[in-house]
Formats: structure tokens, sequence, C-alpha cells
């Protein structure tokens, strides 16, 4: 697999299940560790590099990495402080993030009643919190009505217009097609298709991106290997 995201844009990984997505991105962000090959992020070398490549970028994993005995505001903070992010500036950021979500009304509640669609939100919140240049979104709308999950879509338009990068990994296929720059296809741990929607559509002959997913993976994406 050999490929290249450019800076400020939106870029779409898409794939069946167990067809490599996930160890893909937590390879790219440094939480797991390549066998062979490397990764250059901003021309640093992610294995020897790490840590400076760590401050630039913000996680949204696959599960939602949150204490369920504090409030969702709690949680975002709790982070924020890892970052070491000083007081003023981070409560102005935990306040702009929540209300750009429009979460506000249910931030000051324990996030042990939170839906699974909530926690959710709150795990994309948490990954900007350092206000990274790069962001990796690990199937973030998942279990979001359709709502939470256009107003996800929204937010994440946002984050794009402050110039930030944005990989992201999704099963909804109408996400990455509304969403994307670019996207690549992964099937079996390599990369099968790669380019524009525009460009993947006329190249095989499809009306949308699911069509295309259809032709050349020979399957749904929700459907195991």
């Amino acid at each position: 697999m050999n490929f290249e995201i450019k800076e400020g844009e939106i870029f779409g990984l898409l794939g069946p299940n167990g067809a490599g997505k996930t160890t893909t991105i937590n390879m790219m962000n440094g939480l797991l560790k390549p066998t062979s090959g490397t990764v250059n992020v901003r021309g640093y070398n992610i294995r020897k590099n790490l840590k400076k490549i760590q401050e630039l970028i913000g996680v949204c994993p696959q599960h939602a990495a949150i204490y369920k005995f504090l409030t969702g505001r709690e949680n975002i903070k709790l982070f924020g402080n890892l970052h070491l992010i000083d007081k003023k500036v981070l409560k102005k950021r935990v306040n702009d993030l929540l209300e750009a979500v429009n979460f506000t009304g249910a931030a000051d509640r324990k996030v042990k009643g939170y839906s699974g669609g909530m926690l959710r939100q709150i795990n994309l919140l948490i990954a900007l919190i350092n206000n990274p240049d790069i962001v990796f979104l690990d199937e973030p709308t998942v279990g979001m009505d359709p709502r939470a999950r256009r107003t996800a879509w929204k937010f994440i338009g946002k984050i794009k217009e402050q110039k930030k990068t944005i990989i992201l990994t999704t099963h909804y296929i109408e996400e990455a097609e509304a969403l994307s720059d670019h996207v690549g296809i992964i099937d079996y741990g390599e990369m099968i298709a790669l380019g524009t929607p525009k460009e993947l559509m006329e190249k095989h002959g499809g009306k949308d991106l699911e069509e295309v997913f259809m032709k050349i993976t020979g399957r749904r994406i929700l459907e195991g290997i």
C-alpha cells in the first residue's frame, strides 16, 4: 500500500469489515507499529519522530475512550489537561466545541447515561481539544441518529475550513461521498482504488460511490472477509 494525502483535504478510507482500515490508520497515527514500511507526516518519519507527530494529530478511535463516571464536559477537559492546555484557553475551547455540535444541553450529565451516538460525539470533540493539524476519525458517526450525523457532517466540514487534514474511515458510503476530496478503497489489506469520488464513479461506471464499491469488492461494506 502506497498513497499520499494532501494537506487540508478530507481523505475517506473505505473497505469491508476486516479489510484493514483501522489497522492502516493506527499505523499512521502511531498507535500500532508497522512490521514493515513507514509513514511520513509533515516530513516527520513515524519511526523516528513519533512524539513530534503526536503533537500535530488528534485521534477519534473506533471505540469511545471515555470515563463514564464523569460528565461529557469533564471528559473533554480531562483530555485538554493531559495536553497541558492553558485553563482559560481550555474553557473557551470546550465551550466552542460543545456549541458547534449542539451538545451544550447534555454536556453536564454523567456520560454513563449517554446513548451510543452521544458517546461518539464526545469522542469526536476529545480528538479536537488540542486543536490538531491532522485529525484521524475512525467511524466517527456510528450509532448517531440521522440528525446528529448530519450535524457531525457539518462540523467535519467546518474543521476542514480551518485548513486541517482529516482522515476518515466510515461504513456510511454516502458519508464518504459527501465529505471526501479523495477516497481510497482497501480490501484484504491492499489499496484497490484511489481517486476523487467523481473519478472513481467515472472510471468504474457507477452512479454513486456505493455502486463503485460493490463492483470492485464484490460485497457490501458491512460484510466480513
